[in-house]
């Protein structure tokens, strides 16, 4: 039998090394970016999570303390120097986002498009429900780290389910992925 606190410990070791083997196996997605938030508890206070999607796969995430125009054109700013330049970035309202594009694009010859529109980025709202039933009954995180590399674990999962590993043709199901990874 193996305790609770058994398996986190695993978790938070061997989370980070599955999702680096896994981004060597991902498949190739487009130009065309879609961004939003959610929130979660870390250390009883609400803390935002930003995640991106290209082309209807979700990519990365990033866990942040405060929603500002800094800490969203850092995220911006590694999500382009990691992959590429997108044509487009549709956002919601978010008044950070929309500013950390703007400054980006000032500084670009071929500026990025920005879309502002109410319904586009219902795709990426639906996809926090992955999030948000498996934290809702871990009732928060403890720590900041800890509640990073579970969320990249999540996201990891949620990709493998979605079969956006790039397994030679050979149409793997999710558990012979995740093991395939492992081995």
């Amino acid at each position: 039998m193996v305790d609770h606190s058994t398996v986190h410990r695993w978790a938070l070791k061997l989370l980070p090394v599955l999702e680096k083997a896994f981004r060597r196996c991902k498949r190739a997605v487009g130009k065309s970016w879609r961004t939003d938030e959610t929130y979660i508890r870390v250390r009883g206070g609400w803390k935002s999570v930003s995640r991106r999607r290209k082309d209807w796969r979700h990519d990365r995430f990033l866990l942040r303390a405060h929603r500002d125009k800094v800490a969203a054109r850092r995220y911006f700013e590694k999500a382009i120097a990691q992959n590429g330049e997108p044509e487009t970035v549709t956002i919601d309202k978010s008044g950070s986002n929309l500013a950390a594009l703007q400054a980006l694009n000032v500084e670009r010859e071929t500026p990025i498009r920005i879309r502002q529109k109410k319904y586009l980025n219902n795709v990426i709202e639906q996809d926090h429900r992955a999030i948000k039933c498996r934290t809702r009954p871990m009732l928060g995180f403890k720590s900041f780290r800890c509640a990073r590399i579970i969320l990249g674990g999540i996201g990891f999962m949620h990709m493998i389910v979605k079969g956006q590993m790039e397994d030679g043709g050979i149409a793997l199901a999710p558990a012979q992925q995740f093991y395939s990874l492992a081995a």
